[in-house]
């Protein structure tokens, strides 16, 4: 196991075990054999052999191949043991219901999840509330409770509370909650998207009016010309990286269980559509470790590479099982949840490192060649995992809500149907591309050279990947890398080949256009929905913000967070310059 500096910094922040005084009582591997033995004991419901699989889920993990998310690392095999990090919670237009859930949400939060509410249910602001003869105060003034709240619970012990609110486009107060976090100090403990419906895409292509529906009466209440409010969307947007859009209609027709229920949020990052009580247990592989040298030139001091598919294969079978297992290991904070966990066990196996792996294999980022071998890589994923999930409903059984689902065809049923309602979800693997040494999620590299803070903790990186470049190909000098760290990028480096410049794009010089292309081709082969933030510069204008919102719907996305660089406080990664 290879971890870096950076890796075991936070580790020892965050994961590792503590005694009573705080002092770390566990190796990472320790760590490693503690979350394989945890999950791996679920086998032994299905008379599995849970030594055998223990010792495979070890190695995945140990080796960085396959991680799990955050809660799973930090939880299992503890008296707490909550090992999901993705949640929906009901918000009913009801005083018990609002504060049911928040008393829900909190249990959630300190077991290290993330949750997503939306907020469409509640009665706008200055609706007639006829138990009391009072006049409602609408769902951004329960926000600002939710957010209270969640400000003074630390999530699993090392991390702020994250959550996700929703509002419809048609809610009438949505305006409101447009604009709500162009005030700073509003809900710094939320991520807020808005519930977008095809009938207001359909306006707005118009240039016309839509209704507003109060979702206590289902009686329309006024009109709102979309171009206006879609212009104060993209000025939010623009000024604050809030709000993000998701696409409801589209999401709900990807539903699996439509006669359950109907998806109505996310979590906090966006990727896990939910059904109200759903949880979701959430692994990566690391596709930067899935690539194998083809051929080898010392005379150029160059090689090229190869996809180790085989590889690929059995850990995405591998992660399956693992992530299946999880759900009958977990200790559930809810019943309610426990109860639609498993009985729609979905899961969600994604990818991290997926900027290295065409490093790797000398492709650039946002080039139709990534993008074609995005579709490739992601199908093989999706339909590996499915073929995973078959196999595990023939030795365990369809997951409990099989019957009714859109899976419940003579077809799927002659392969012995599916285990699990989805399988693959993209999420953003902030800390866990971290522990594993590669780039989070789907995104490019941020910088070549950067200062990095994770819980107050200043971490300095220069990717590996790069400095191997460097020395190879000669270039290599501390200089230079110095230059590189007060710049981010390559731009302007005459020292630097120009072909190595082009392969080392990084997420600012990228067109929004190709951030976005890169997310709807690794969308079309995913069950769930993609985690993936649309970079733009400092400089970037409305139109620019504009034009990413409406190619996301277009290209086939669920949704999409914008962030200008510099349009908020507190961004994670420093650099010196972003032209």
């Amino acid at each position: 196991m290879k971890l870096t500096e950076n890796a075991l910094t936070v580790l020892k922040t965050r994961y590792l075990l503590r005694d009573e005084h705080g002092n770390i009582i566990e190796t990472p591997e320790e760590m490693f054999h503690r979350v394989a033995r945890t999950v791996a004991s679920a086998e032994k419901i299905y008379g599995g052999d849970a030594e055998k699989w223990e010792l495979k889920f070890y190695d995945a993990m140990s080796n960085l191949l396959f991680l799990p998310n955050t809660p799973t690392l930090i939880n299992a095999g503890k008296e707490l043991g909550q090992l999901a990090a993705c949640f929906v919670l009901p918000v009913n237009d009801s005083m018990k219901s609002i504060f049911d859930s928040l008393k829900n949400a909190a249990l959630i939060l300190q077991s290290g999840g993330g949750t997503g509410f939306s907020f469409s249910k509640l009665r706008p602001r200055s609706d007639i509330v006829k138990s009391t003869g009072g006049i409602a105060s609408g769902p951004v003034s329960f926000m600002r409770i939710y957010n209270t709240a969640t400000e003074v619970i630390k999530q699993g012990g090392a991390r702020r509370g994250a959550n996700m609110g929703i509002l419809r486009i048609d809610h009438p107060d949505i305006l409101e909650f447009i604009k709500i976090k162009r005030h700073e100090e509003e809900l710094l403990n939320f991520n807020i998207s808005i519930a977008i419906t095809d009938t207001f895409m359909q306006a707005l292509k118009k240039n016309a009016d839509y209704n507003l529906l109060n979702p206590r009466s289902r009686q329309i209440t006024g009109h709102l010309k979309a171009r206006d409010v879609f212009n104060e969307i993209v000025e939010s947007a623009w000024e604050t990286g809030d709000p993000g859009l998701v696409f409801i209609d589209r999401i709900n027709r990807d539903n699996p269980t439509p006669h359950i229920g109907e998806i109505e949020s996310t979590n906090p990052c966006g990727e896990q559509p939910l059904l109200p009580f759903e949880a979701c247990i959430l692994g990566s592989v690391d596709l930067s470790k899935i690539v194998r040298v083809r051929a080898q030139s010392t005379e150029h001091r160059t090689q090229t590479n190869e996809i180790d598919w085989e590889l690929l294969a059995a850990l995405v079978q591998l992660g399956v099982r693992f992530l299946d297992d999880a759900i009958d290991a977990n200790k559930y904070p809810v019943p309610e949840i426990e109860k639609m966990h498993k009985g729609n066990r979905k899961i969600g196996l994604g990818v991290m490192g997926w900027a290295e792996m065409l490093i790797k294999l000398g492709i650039r980022y946002n080039s139709p060649k990534a993008f074609r071998l995005a579709r490739e890589v992601m199908s093989f994923i999706r339909n590996r995992a499915r073929d995973a999930s078959s196999e595990l409903a023939k030795e365990r059984g369809v997951f409990p809500n099989f019957k009714g689902s859109v899976y419940d065809t003579p077809e799927i049923i002659s392969k012995g149907g599916l285990r699990n309602a989805t399988t693959t979800t993209i999420a953003p693997t902030g800390t866990l591309s971290l522990i594993a040494g590669c780039s989070g999620g789907i995104e490019p590299l941020f910088a070549i050279a950067y200062k990095r803070l994770v819980l107050d903790t200043e971490l300095h990186e220069v990717h590996p990947c790069f400095l191997e470049t460097a020395k190879q190909r000669g270039f290599y000098s501390p200089e230079l890398i110095k230059k590189i760290g007060v710049k981010g990028n390559l731009r302007g480096l005459k020292e630097i080949p120009r072909d190595v410049k082009r392969l080392f794009v990084t997420a600012h010089n990228i067109p929004p256009e190709d951030h976005i292309e890169a997310q709807a081709a690794f969308q079309e082969f995913t069950d769930n929905a993609v985690s993936k933030t649309i970079n733009l510069k400092h400089r970037s204008t409305r139109d620019d913000v504009a034009r990413a919102f409406l190619l996301a719907y277009e290209t086939g996305c669920k949704g999409t967070t914008i962030f200008r660089y510099g349009s908020k406080p507190g961004t994670l990664l420093k650099l010196d310059e972003v032209d």
